[in-house]
Order: structure tokens, then C-alpha cells, then sequence
């Protein structure tokens, strides 16, 4: 089975595979590479380097251009504009071009903008319109402009109630071995006072804390795992969310009274992000810092879980 192509369309490229189907006044140059069962819309243009994957979608009116690379099962919008040039000029290209990668499983919005030298990542989801000035992580849901994450695909967000009228203890979640826990509080005239020990209400003997703090609204911390290492979270000022992944199941959940506190054991996924400007993040840990212990990529991250 061979690719279809318009009659209109204008395929310089040998490289199409099987399936793909492309449409009325596409131009594809002799270098491009594109994989089995694409549909390539109107009006596209894909130049010589450029390398689509099997089933990706590309809707009308999208130019890709040298350095782009797609994997597979992507969904490019209508008009989504891709660029590999950071400072342009007529008739001077530059030394090198800056290759914009787009995994597996992602999804642009119509009319999005995707700056050079940007690498979005595995099932992202980037928002109609939106403008992406820097690397987006995985699973992260993105818009605007310039374009910050709003949510995360597949986190559920946790059911809420006001602390103060929720009972104390703990609840449990979703995602494997993380619990949210209501920490007591006592009432006085002189201000409220929450309390935890460890062992009781932190599940650990706590060997160090650190604190976070001046993040700004767009900016995301954590994004990683530990091998070994418990945690226990607390947002003591302000608020943050905080989406937690066992690679089967995630979930987000709002910490945002200094008496609610989340409970984060070992090889869970975790990312804290959407921090109020006044938001203070506190974390005690079951051990000294030790970066042998941290898993930084997702990929990693899973491999190790179906190990068991």
C-alpha cells in the first residue's frame, strides 16, 4: 500500500510511507521524511529537513521547517506556526538552525506559535493560540502568551473542602501510597496552632526540611522522583498544587492552609507548580540530601516501576 497524494499536491520527497494521505496544494521538498498513515492538510509546507513520525496529524495551512523533528501519533492545529530561527534576517540565514522537537502522543492548538529551539514533550497538551517560549514538560496542559501550564493530562484533580471544616487525619488518594492528611489545629484568641510529630502524623523520622519560596506563578519545581526517600509537604504560606504520579495513576491536589499537609513516599512522580507570589512550600524528608537518589526522567521513571 502506497501514499496518496492530491492531484494538486506537489511531493518531491521518495519518503512517504505507506497510508499517508496528503492533500490539495501541499508542497513536500525532496529531503522530508514522513511516516506511515499521516494525513498532511491544504495548504502545508514541509521543507527538506524535517521528519514527521507514523500518524501524525497535520492540519491545513502548517509550515514545518528545517530542524523540525515530530514523532509519532502528533496533532498539529490548523495554522500552528513553527519557527528555527531566533533572529531572523533577510538573506543572512544563520550558522546553524535550532531543531524544534515535538514527542510522542503531543497535541498543538490551532494557531499556536512554537519559538526555535523548543522541545515539547511526551502527551502535552499546547492550548489554540498559545506561544511557547521554553521547554514544556510532560503531560503539561499550556496556553496563552507567552504560554504557562495550567493543568496536567490525566491529574485528576482532588476533591476540596475547607480545611478548617474538614476533620483531621488522614485521606486517601488516587495515586499509590500518597496520602493527604489534615493536621490538627488549636483554636486560641492569640492565633491558631497546627501541630504534627513524626512518626504520627508525618510517617517518618524526619533527617532534614528545606523550604521554597519566590516562585514565580509560571515556574515549575520538583518534576522528579526519589528511590527511597519519604516526604512530607506543607504549603505554610500562600498556596501551590502539587501533582503527584505513580505511573498508573495521578492526581493534583491544592495545599493551601498551613494544616494540610501531603504525604509523597518513595518512587512517586511529583511536581509542585501554579505557587501564589506569597506561597512558602515546606518539605521534611526521611533523609540527608543525597542526588544518587533522585530519578530526573520520566522514561526512567517508569521503566524502574514495571521492574517492581
Amino acid at each position: 500500500m502506497a501514499f496518496w497524494q492530491h492531484a494538486s499536491a506537489l511531493v518531491e520527497s521518495v519518503r512517504v510511507g505507506d497510508g499517508t494521505r496528503i492533500q490539495a496544494f501541499a508542497h513536500v521538498l525532496p529531503g522530508a521524511r514522513i511516516g506511515r498513515d499521516c494525513q498532511i492538510g491544504d495548504h502545508t509546507f514541509i521543507e527538506n529537513d524535517v521528519i514527521v513520525g507514523d500518524r501524525v496529524t497535520v492540519q491545513c495551512g502548517v509550515q514545518l521547517w528545517d530542524g523540525v523533528r515530530i514523532e509519532d501519533d502528533v496533532f498539529i492545529g490548523p495554522n500552528a506556526t513553527f519557527m528555527n530561527d531566533r533572529f531572523p534576517r533577510s538573506h543572512q540565514p544563520p550558522e546553524r538552525l535550532l531543531p524544534t522537537v515535538i514527542k510522542r502522543g503531543a497535541s498543538i492548538g490551532a494557531n499556536a506559535t512554537i519559538l526555535a529551539g523548543i522541545t515539547i514533550d511526551e502527551q502535552v497538551m499546547v492550548g489554540a493560540g498559545a506561544v511557547v517560549t521554553r521547554n514544556v514538560p510532560r503531560n503539561a496542559v499550556v496556553a496563552g502568551s507567552p504560554a504557562r501550564i495550567i493543568s496536567y493530562a490525566g491529574a485528576r484533580p482532588a476533591a476540596s473542602a475547607p480545611a478548617a471544616a474538614a476533620a483531621t487525619g488522614p485521606e486517601e488518594t488516587r495515586v499509590k501510597g500518597v496520602i493527604l492528611r489534615r493536621l490538627p489545629v488549636a483554636p486560641d484568641l492569640r492565633g491558631p496552632l497546627s501541630f504534627g510529630e513524626a512518626g504520627r502524623e508525618i510517617p517518618f523520622e524526619i533527617r532534614r526540611y528545606f523550604l521554597v519560596f519566590d516562585v514565580s506563578g509560571e515556574r515549575v519545581r520538583g518534576e522528579h522522583a526519589h528511590r527511597t526517600l519519604h516526604q512530607f509537604l506543607i504549603c505554610v504560606h500562600g498556596r501551590c498544587s502539587v501533582v503527584a504520579d505513580d505511573g498508573s495513576h495521578a492526581q493534583e491536589f491544592i495545599l493551601d492552609a498551613p494544616n494540610l499537609g501531603l504525604y509523597i513516599p518513595p518512587m512517586t512522580w511529583a511536581v509542585q507548580y501554579k505557587y501564589s507570589r506569597d506561597g512558602v512550600l515546606l518539605a521534611f524528608t526521611s533523609a540527608p540530601y543525597d542526588p544518587a537518589d533522585y530519578i530526573r526522567d520520566y522514561a526512567e521513571f517508569l521503566a524502574l516501576k514495571r521492574q517492581g
